[in-house]
């Protein structure tokens, strides 16, 4: 039955339908214990743009904002706006925002043209080149663009789906446990 409540839904609600259910189900899976965080899977200078290869043990005492993306994915560009906005109000606080590029079409898999869009869309925050998928499995992410919220102990606090929009009540609520584990409260 909810399968024929989804095919009734517009492509974008049915997106943003989903997005939802998939971000609450994993949060209230977490429960009280928060899980560790996988490492970055991609430690060759080549395999990021922006930055040195990072580690989550060297982004330790820091909060860090996960973000796959596509560069011709519309839900990505449309959420462009969004986290180039979220690095730039909250780095000074501790917030570091790591895009993770994840290929869906076979333009994507090129890491020339990975780097034009970064260059194109001007991306300043560090972008890891996930092509081999090994982020995107390591988390079992299922979407383009997904959000993934790791606290200052590295461990995964928040994750959401779907296309950001300042202002929208889903960006909203990250936003608001972003501003919660900058300032510990």
């Amino acid at each position: 039955m909810p399968q024929l409540a989804l095919r009734s839904q517009t492509p974008i609600r049915r997106t943003a339908l989903l997005g939802f259910l998939w971000s609450a189900l994993l949060c209230s899976a977490q429960g009280a214990a928060a899980a560790a965080a996988p490492e970055f899977t991609h430690a060759r200078a080549a395999d990021w743009i922006n930055s040195a290869p990072l580690t989550l043990a060297q982004l330790r005492g820091k909060v860090v904002l996960v973000e796959f993306w596509t560069f011709d994915c519309i839900n990505c560009l449309r959420s462009a706006a969004w986290i180039q906005s979220i690095a730039r109000l909250h780095a000074h606080a501790g917030l570091v925002v790591i895009g993770v590029h994840t290929p869906e079409l076979p333009q994507e898999r090129s890491v020339a043209n990975v780097r034009q869009a970064v260059e194109r869309l001007g991306i300043h925050y560090p972008v890891m080149i996930d092509g081999d998928y090994s982020y995107w499995n390591a988390l079992d992410n299922r979407y383009w663009p997904a959000f993934y919220l790791i606290d200052r102990d590295g461990r995964m606090r928040e994750q959401a789906a779907g296309e950001m929009h300042i202002g929208d009540a889903q960006a909203k609520r990250l936003e608001v446990s972003i501003v919660q584990l900058l300032t510990g409260s």
